[in-house]
């Protein structure tokens, strides 16, 4: 994805942005700021990619548990005779 696409600027609207930039910053600045501001986009982009894989990560582990405490044969009739015996301990 480019910066146009997630924007939704046109050639012509960063032009007009470039030209702002440079008479309120001046000539000397603007490439300090261009490049802080890409450092910035650049860490923003790290950030939400690594919180993502971590949130995708956790997913994985809970579908993983979920897939195997129904794939472990016998662990829902353990489940039902216990509470089976804690009933029938309760009625005697």
């Amino acid at each position: 994805m480019n910066f146009s696409e997630m924007f939704g600027l046109g050639w012509q609207e960063l032009l007009i942005i470039l030209i702002i930039a440079l008479i309120i910053f001046g000539p000397r600045k603007l490439p300090e700021i261009g490049k802080s501001l890409g450092q910035a986009i650049n860490d923003f982009r790290q950030s939400t990619k690594k919180a993502t894989d971590e949130a995708k990560k956790e997913i994985k582990d809970i579908e993983n548990s979920i897939n195997s405490s129904i794939a472990t044969p016998g662990s829902s009739t353990f489940a039902s005779n216990d509470s089976e015996n804690v009933l029938n301990n309760d009625s005697k």
